[in-house]
Parts: structure tokens; sequence; C-alpha cells
């Protein structure tokens, strides 16, 4: 199963994505996550991702259209995965759908985290405060909430038009949206069956 997860700052697709990952057995592929372990290794592009991602600014695409293209060639996404924070802008989706095309592979579904802004810049605080994430103070995710807003709101529009798209109400508890998210996949299984 190849799924997206999209929505702004703080909708919840890290959490949501981690417990898909759990229970269908396929990886969780986060941009930020990939992002902040090059910074941890101190690798180069680790110390360019850093510069920007202070600031509030997305990754360069060249960069991250790599990095997501090596990830998803690795054996243990060959039966699925579950990426999270990528596509970011038109481009970037139009890359995913060549590098998936180009590995014979197409998204199942599209999971579109719906919350309103306020509900996700008090969420995205409260977890830069449990997780001592640095790189979210509230003015650098007002700035990524505008970015999306520009940037990424297309690309959701972009993926409604393949018919995938599963719209979730990201604002209920983690629970509820848990609930919407299985209904969604117990379909696409029936589906596929």
């Amino acid at each position: 199963m190849n799924l997206l997860v999209l929505g702004p700052q703080g909708a919840g697709k890290g959490t949501q994505a981690k417990r898909i990952s759990s229970e269908y057995g396929i990886p969780h592929d986060s941009a930020g996550d990939m992002f902040r372990a090059e910074q941890a290794a101190g690798t180069e592009l680790g110390k360019r991702v850093g510069e920007i991602m202070a600031t509030g600014q997305l990754v360069p695409d060249e960069l991250t259209i790599a990095m997501i293209e090596n990830r998803l060639k690795q054996h243990d996404a060959r039966n699925g995965f579950v990426l999270d924070g990528f596509p970011r802008n038109l481009a970037q989706a139009e890359a995913l759908d060549r590098m998936l095309h180009s590995l014979g592979r197409d998204l199942d579904a599209i999971l579109f985290f719906d919350v309103p802004d306020d509900v996700g810049l008090e969420r995205a605080l409260k977890r830069a405060e449990l997780e001592g994430r640095q790189d979210d103070t509230p003015d650098v995710i007002k700035k990524r909430l505008e970015i999306y807003h520009r940037e990424t709101e297309p690309v959701i529009e972009h993926y409604r038009a393949t018919g995938k798209l599963v719209p979730l109400h990201a604002g209920g508890t983690v629970e509820q949206v848990w609930n919407e998210i299985t209904r969604a996949l117990d379909m696409l299984g029936e589906d596929a069956a």
C-alpha cells in the first residue's frame, strides 16, 4: 500500500502515519525526520538543511526529491510506504509521480488531514514543547502555514483530480481520526480484492 499524508502543520499526520506504519507493516517515511537525522549526523546535507529549516523555509526541491527517491528504492519500502512531509509543492508532486512511474508503482491513496490553522498552530506548539524541537517556534510555524497555503494546497487539488484523495476531519481526537483512516484503508483493501 503506497500512501501519502498531506495537511498543514499540527494536523496529526506524523502521529497517524506512525500508526499506519505499525498496523499495516509499511515504513513511515517523514521528510522532516530524514532531514533531522541528517542534521544529527552532522552531514553536509544536514548542515545545509538545518540553516534552511531554522528560518521556516522549505528545503530545495532537488535535495528533497533525491532523498525521497533514494528512500523509496530501499528494500523495506518495496511493499509500500507512508510518505509524510512530501510533496510540498506542485513541482515535487509531479517529480513524485514521475519517480513512482519509473519504479513501476502508483499511489493507492492520498490522506488529506484537514484542520483549521488555529488548531494546527496550537498542536504544533505543544509538540515542539514536548519533543524539544527547536525548529518549531511560533513565528516559524506561522511561516510554514503561510507556505502551506501558498504552495501545498495546490498539491491537494492535483491529487483530488486522481480520485484517490481521502479528506479526513483532522480536528477530531487521535482515535476519531484513526477510525476515519481505517475505514478508508479497509475500503481500499476491499476494492483491491
